[in-house]
């Protein structure tokens, strides 16, 4: 725990944001510290580490496979299009652990480990992940989908920014996103998977009417293994996978900052490279893989469902939990969050919508967009790892 570089949760004062390192410990891995000790690797072996790097190697692989095969599965079992898929039951299942280890972060006084989370994530995923995805392939872009699912992203990031902002206005540093906005977040998340049901099925009625880029989900082939699987069956294979998925980055992530300590790398060098490269480790493998076995809008699907979920479902049940503060006196920057993590969430949501403008008439993204989006999302982590 010593040699954590402060970023160890449970040496954080109480209310403590330390958002450099909440933003390097998204996603459920810095955070699944509350559920997997990072004693375990401390002080082990050499030998011991590369073994468990390697079996959280393929674990992840293989985690990652059954994501993919059992979202795809339910798309073609149910009929739906597999973005919308990825945008909500992928989504749901990458985005559960880290609300659950944000809601306890929050109880037991943490609690800008939700904001530091969710802002973190959304600026990750559309940079870091939607970016690379972009850079291997050409992204389809479902004209129909992204102008409703898109734009609840948008709306989403938005509303988030002009509370705190307002709160900040009126309050001063005694500003914080309260239980009441909590429950409405949470009442948006509802209507969010309402009206994405819905989608789904007009999106079902009108494929054939030429939703650009679309493939009718009828139309799509399904291999006889789909069709055999069952609901429960597919179902169980994704929860599975989601679970190997996050267990083995926690441990690649961990075994991997241990050997690169063991053999004298600095803790600031680990800290800004393989901690913060293992913050979005899961939703990026998932990503990939997605992209290797011919379902690139998974991926698509997952960074919208993503961002919209980390704001609605993670900050909006830490803070019915309890309020969670805006402005950390304590910390070297106290209104870090409001003067980078905010901007920087706009900006990169702002780009993402022009680029969907772009992609929707042309009917896919282009490789060049992913670019611009990954140089965002490092500089940053440059920029806070410097401030923080």
């Amino acid at each position: 725990m010593g040699r954590d570089n402060g970023c160890t949760l449970n040496a954080r004062p109480a209310r403590h944001f330390d958002f450099a390192c909440d933003s390097l410990i998204e996603n459920g891995i810095g955070s699944m510290e509350y559920l997997i000790p990072t004693e375990w690797f401390a002080g082990q072996d050499w030998l011991i580490l590369l073994v468990a790097t390697t079996v959280s190697i393929v674990v992840l692989g293989k985690g990652a496979d059954w994501v993919v095969d059992g979202a795809s599965g339910l798309a073609y079992y149910f009929g739906m299009p597999k973005v919308i898929v990825g945008a909500t039951i992928v989504s749901l299942g990458t985005t559960a652990p880290e609300c659950a280890v944000s809601v306890m972060g929050a109880l037991q006084g943490n609690s800008g480990l939700a904001l530091g989370n969710a802002v973190g994530s959304v600026i990750a995923d559309t940079g870091l992940i939607f970016g690379i995805g972009c850079l291997l392939t050409t992204l389809p872009a479902d004209r129909f989908v992204l102008n409703r699912q898109g734009w609840v992203q948008f709306g989403s990031g938005v509303m988030l920014a002009v509370l705190c902002y307002y709160a900040y206005l009126s309050q001063g540093d005694q500003a914080a996103i309260t239980r009441g906005m909590g429950i409405v977040f949470l009442c948006g998340l509802g209507i969010y998977l309402y009206q994405s049901v819905k989608w789904s099925r007009q999106y079902s009625l009108n494929t054939s009417g030429g939703a650009a880029g679309a493939t009718s989900p009828a139309a799509e082939e399904g291999t006889a293994a789909e069709e055999m699987h069952g609901m429960a069956v597919l179902c169980g294979l994704m929860v599975a996978g989601l679970v190997l998925v996050l267990l083995g980055a926690h441990v690649l992530i961990g075994s991997v900052k241990e050997l690169a300590q063991q053999i004298g790398v600095p803790d600031v060098v680990v800290s800004s490279t393989i901690v913060a490269f293992g913050t979005s480790l899961p939703e990026l493998v998932v990503g990939i893989k997605a992209i290797m076995k011919k379902h690139p809008e998974l991926l698509v699907g997952n960074v919208i469902g993503a961002d919209v979920l980390n704001v609605l479902f993670v900050i909006g049940a830490a803070a019915t939990a309890v309020p969670l503060p805006l402005v950390d006196p304590t910390s070297k920057i106290p209104a870090i969050f409001l003067y980078m993590h905010l901007p920087t969430m706009l900006a990169i949501l702002v780009l993402f919508r022009l680029y969907i403008f772009s992609a929707c008439r042309r009917g896919a993204f282009r490789r060049m967009f992913g670019v611009p989006l990954v140089l965002i999302y490092l500089l940053f982590v440059a920029l806070q790892y410097r401030l923080g």
